[in-house]
């Protein structure tokens, strides 16, 4: 019998100001804070025993860099496809990319940027479970059950949200003091 899939989303951590007119936006790496913040987030996966079976990240250096320090959390050799129009994309133009999915995929991982994570995330839950993800922030992890067997059935409440954590809320479970992850 097949699974229904499941949905995984991540917000970047946290990354560096702007650095000056020489560095652009995509080109950003994760700052100290962001990568102690994934560091907190991938212990959850191995503790949750969560493992999709693909990774869609933009390619930004922040997102990349994210799931670079994911990688001791994810299944071995899970494929990683790092795709440009994930960048900034709209929450329509990522439902249209999850529409893609081989329905053989079983659980995705998509890493990618607010406000469009946000945006698709709120969309694709039932109303009465939207005010469970108020706020998206870096390091945000929401994980969806879909009532729809097919990805490209995949939209406007078609999940069920299973957990939504967020690096302070890990932090808070565990009853590790703020300074130690800095939020």
């Amino acid at each position: 019998m097949r699974r229904i899939p499941r949905l995984l989303v991540l917000r970047h951590a946290q990354a560096d100001p702007p650095a000056g007119p020489d560095l652009r936006d995509e080109e950003r790496p994760l700052s100290p804070k962001g990568r102690r913040q994934i560091t907190v987030v991938a212990a959850h996966l191995v503790a949750s025993g969560i493992e999709p079976d693909l990774v869609l990240c933009s390619a930004a250096t922040r997102t990349r860099q994210t799931v670079a320090h994911l990688a001791h959390a994810l299944p071995s050799g899970v494929p990683v496809l790092v795709e440009d129009q994930l960048y900034l994309a709209e929450a329509n133009d990522l439902l249209a990319r999850l529409r893609q999915i081989d329905d053989g995929v079983p659980s995705v991982l998509l890493v990618g940027h607010n406000p469009g994570l946000h945006t698709l995330v709120v969309g694709l839950l039932n109303p009465s479970e939207r005010h469970r993800v108020p706020t998206f922030p870096t390091a945000a992890l929401s994980v969806h059950d879909l009532s729809v067997p097919r990805w490209s059935e995949l939209g406007p409440a078609t999940t069920r949200l299973a957990d939504f954590v967020t690096p302070r809320l890990l932090r808070e479970a565990a009853g590790t003091p703020e300074q130690a992850t800095d939020a």
